[in-house]
């Protein structure tokens, strides 16, 4: 293992303080922090890069592939940039009876989702939204549930997302 450690120049000094603060809450094994390391570089990168691969593996003096391999176990880690706003929608029986799948179909027309970027995640051409079915958002109750980015929705209707759309547009 290389011990001579290299910081990608992206890299501020606030993220590198995170990292450092992560991996001293896992003192007797180190490896613990992969999978808290790699959704830091999610949220700071929105995608997890190779390079994010290769820069967690040293950090935590391990093999790439030992964090290659928890990041592609979990699919809420990404491998590639999605949209800015990335709406997930449930399609699990309760959502699917309630028109989630209807839902989906109306989410990536208005947000011109046509693109599929691979596992059935579909992106706008300006890279703005990405739209994907995910399973149980746990609030059956209240179907159809849809996620944007980690903000849950329930009782999901195209009025709402018309308006919900309409404000992101905003931003």
């Amino acid at each position: 293992m290389n011990t001579v450690e290299t910081v990608p120049p992206h890299l501020d000094q606030g993220f590198i303080d995170e990292a450092e603060k992560i991996i001293s809450q896992y003192p007797v094994s180190k490896r613990s922090a992969s999978l808290p390391l790699l959704h830091l570089w999610q949220k700071h990168f929105g995608y997890v890069s190779r390079e994010g691969v290769e820069w967690i593996a040293q950090k935590l003096e391990l093999e790439p592939i030992a964090v290659e391999e928890i990041a592609t176990f979990y699919p809420m880690i990404r491998h590639r940039p999605l949209g800015k706003y990335q709406f997930k929608v449930c399609r699990t029986l309760s959502c699917a009876l309630a028109g989630s799948y209807q839902l989906f179909d109306y989410i990536k027309q208005n947000c011109n989702a046509l693109q599929e970027v691979g596992h059935h995640v579909y992106l706008s051409e300006d890279g703005q939204f990405s739209v994907e079915f995910v399973e149980c958002l746990a609030a059956c109750g209240n179907a159809p549930v849809m996620m944007i980015n980690e903000e849950e929705w329930m009782d999901v209707t195209k009025e709402k997302i018309q308006g919900i759309l309409a404000q992101l547009r905003k931003k």
